[in-house]
């Protein structure tokens, strides 16, 4: 008989100093030593994850040797702008400003968006907004398929749901804006001779939130192995400005604003991880639910989620595949 796991909410608690020097560290070996490059790459978006990796990355190297990239596009929110601006000049680390706007309209992004909505809604054209949403786990048992939230120039929203080839096409043309973020900061890490940093916490690591050759690609990941709940206490002993720790986490990629919790987790943060870390310590449902306030039924539901979740994260966590994988090297 398995020996019974104490759990409660302060599991995910840390000793902030200790877990950022441990960082600071790993970024020094990784970039300097592994990676033998001058500094850091890291794209700010405003929010939480990414202004702690700006944070521990010029801690660990110096302001001087780390650059931050503001790359907004139509759908961009103003504050992501601005909280980046704000950041960088709160870590005193460059920043640079690169508006993938007009490369995402090379690349059709905007149009095959639209084709992909007017598969559902005919009628969505100027002045709509949209955004992708998954109902909440804890409503009951629910098909896990995504809607598409409209609302017109008016202010009115309503939501359908998506075909398989409507929602494929959405998905496809939306990771055009990733994956463009993601070759700019290949750019200036060419051209700086500087790392690339990636900003997943565990969650989005484990649950695969994050786009394959897009934002899930980096040279090195310095807060992967932390929970999103972990990264907000480190923000604070880091000093990350209130206002970006007050942000809500969103995901700024729709022109509706957008939870991260309605459009993958669909549970709120807190709860996912320490769902996350229950189910990884083989925690009861009914104990789990017990300490969260949750029924047995619904925690189950999200373990169920948790499962399917990392089903779908192989593929993007996969290495290319090789024929004769031994003669490489």
């Amino acid at each position: 008989m398995s020996e019974r796991v104490e759990f409660d909410r302060s599991v995910l608690e840390i000793d902030a100093p200790a877990v950022a020097a441990q960082a600071e560290r790993a970024i020094r070996e990784q970039v300097l030593g592994t990676l033998r490059r001058r500094g850091a790459v890291v794209g700010m978006s405003g929010g939480i994850d990414s202004s702690v990796v700006a944070a521990l990355c010029a801690r660990a190297l110096g302001p001087d040797k780390v650059v931050g990239l503001l790359m907004p596009e139509r759908d961009s929110s103003d504050d992501a702008l601005r909280l980046g601006r704000m950041l960088a000049g709160h870590l005193g680390i460059r920043h640079e400003v690169e508006d993938i706007a007009p490369a995402l309209e090379g690349l059709g992004c905007y149009r095959r968006q639209l084709e992909a909505i007017r598969m559902v809604v005919p009628e969505y054209s100027e002045g709509w907004r949209c955004k992708l949403t998954l109902p909440s786990l804890l409503q009951g048992e629910r098909l896990s398929i995504t809607s598409l939230t409209v609302a017109d120039p008016s202010g009115a929203q309503r939501t359908v749901r998506m075909t398989p080839a409507a929602y494929l096409q959405m998905v496809a043309a939306t990771n055009f804006k990733q994956r463009t973020r993601k070759m700019m900061e290949y750019y200036h890490g060419d051209r700086l001779n500087y790392a690339v940093a990636g900003t997943p916490n565990l969650l989005e690591y484990d649950q695969g939130f994050f786009v394959k050759q897009g934002d899930g690609a980096a040279d090195f990941k310095p807060i992967a192995h932390l929970y999103k709940s972990q990264v907000f206490a480190l923000a604070a002993h880091l000093g990350v400005p209130e206002e970006i720790r007050r942000r809500p986490p969103t995901t700024d990629t729709f022109s509706l604003a957008q939870s991260q919790e309605e459009f993958y987790f669909a549970l709120p943060y807190r709860e996912m991880d320490l769902c996350l870390w229950a189910f990884n310590h083989a925690v009861p449902a009914a104990q789990a639910g017990a300490a969260l306030g949750l029924t047995a039924e619904q925690v189950e539901r999200v373990y169920k989620d948790i499962e399917a979740k990392r089903r779908v994260a192989r593929y993007l966590h996969a290495v290319p595949l090789l024929v004769e994988a031994e003669r490489v090297g």
